[in-house]
């Protein structure tokens, strides 16, 4: 049996030469107070970066939604429970997004923005229908993304 080599831990590991080693050694110096080991400026940037992924995320889960949405209204002849099931799975994610991250409501115009602007041309796409059909700006309110019902909500008696 071989044994597995293994780097030997640094105190100094390069934020570029080993990402992983980087946090575990940047979070020990955290919790032991050593602010004088800590690399400040990549510190902050992953941080910032933490944040971004969250709105990036609520981006994405109003983005299937509007997508679903799009679908829903402009092919009722092809509507299928997977879509409905799908609005209100991202919905809840979405509001759970939101809930856990209050600062975030700030930007929710500006996210449900870039949401539809890929969820209108991936209805497109996926339905065969022009661009044009579609409108440019989001026909749906905050309160018809967040509660508007379909049977699937209509026959839910788990509340």
């Amino acid at each position: 049996m071989t044994a597995l080599k293994t780097r030997p831990a640094s105190a100094d590991t390069a934020y570029t030469d080993d990402f992983y080693t980087w946090t575990q050694e940047q979070g020990a110096r955290l919790r032991a107070e050593d602010l004088s080991g800590l690399d400040r400026d990549n510190l902050a940037e992953e941080i910032e970066s933490l944040g971004r992924s969250q709105y990036d995320s609520l981006v994405s889960l109003w983005r299937v939604v509007l997508l679903h949405l799009l679908k829903f209204d402009y092919q009722p002849e092809r509507r299928i429970c997977s879509w409905t099931v799908s609005i209100r799975t991202h919905r809840n994610r979405a509001a759970d997004v939101l809930e856990d991250n209050p600062g975030l409501n700030s930007r929710l115009a500006q996210a449900l923005v870039r949401a539809y602007r890929d969820a209108r041309e991936e209805a497109a796409a996926e339905t065969g229908l022009p661009l044009t059909i579609l409108p440019k700006v989001c026909p749906y309110t905050r309160g018809e993304l967040l509660t508007r019902p379909f049977a699937i909500d209509l026959d839910d008696t788990s509340d």
